[in-house]
């Protein structure tokens, strides 16, 4: 099994990236999916949430009431650390049991870890990796993608990706870049090529 990771700023085009990836046949882990079964009802993450929050951050249905967690955390740098505490040793173990799955099932397989926040936590997280994807696009670029397809002004989505690890941090950890600047056509078709050679050294 070959464990690669996949990341890029907001709006750069990761999505695509991973759609294509699984479909040319990598195992594609998804870590804000796995973020929110890490909270899931009737998991232990969301019961030590409760236990560390209170009942208030629940809903009536006994899920995670994220905007009432938020009001908290968000605000508070200490509290966001005893949440982070809390759910990226979950998200991490869910990750693990995805991996060992995809490689008990096919042991050539390549496994991509589709993870935004990669440089953010690059300490943490770079070193487990076989290598490293980062899909990249030019910053005016991402800007008209987020006022024309998530209604964002031109200062939101500059401000959020402001708010994000810079192109420079992401680039430093890279041993494979896709440029998404261009056309859709000209992107997968670096996938493509990108796969062939995983494929090739798998």
């Amino acid at each position: 099994m070959r464990l690669l990771a996949l990341t890029g700023g907001i709006a750069a085009g990761k999505s695509l990236v991973s759609s294509r990836l699984r479909e040319l046949g990598a195992v594609v882990v998804d870590a804000d999916v796995l973020a929110r079964e890490a909270v899931a009802p009737g998991s232990p993450g969301l019961a030590r949430v409760a236990e560390a929050f209170g009942a208030g951050v629940l809903q009536a249905d006994g899920s995670l009431d994220r905007a009432a967690l938020g009001a908290i955390v968000f605000a508070d740098p200490e509290r966001l650390a005893v949440l982070n505490a809390i759910t990226h040793p979950e998200v991490q173990r869910l990750a693990r049991e995805a991996f060992a799955a995809a490689a008990a099932a096919d042991p050539d397989a390549v496994v991509i870890y589709d993870v935004p926040l990669l440089a953010e936590n690059a300490e943490r997280l770079a070193p487990q990796f076989d290598g490293v994807i980062v899909v990249t696009a030019d910053e005016d670029e991402r800007v008209r993608r987020m006022v024309e397809a998530r209604g964002m002004t031109e200062q939101e989505a500059r401000a959020r990706i402001a708010n994000q690890a810079t192109d420079a941090q992401r680039l430093a950890l890279a041993t494979q870049v896709i440029d998404n600047s261009g056309p859709v056509e000209a992107t997968l078709a670096q996938v493509d090529a990108l796969w062939e050679e995983l494929r090739a050294r798998s």
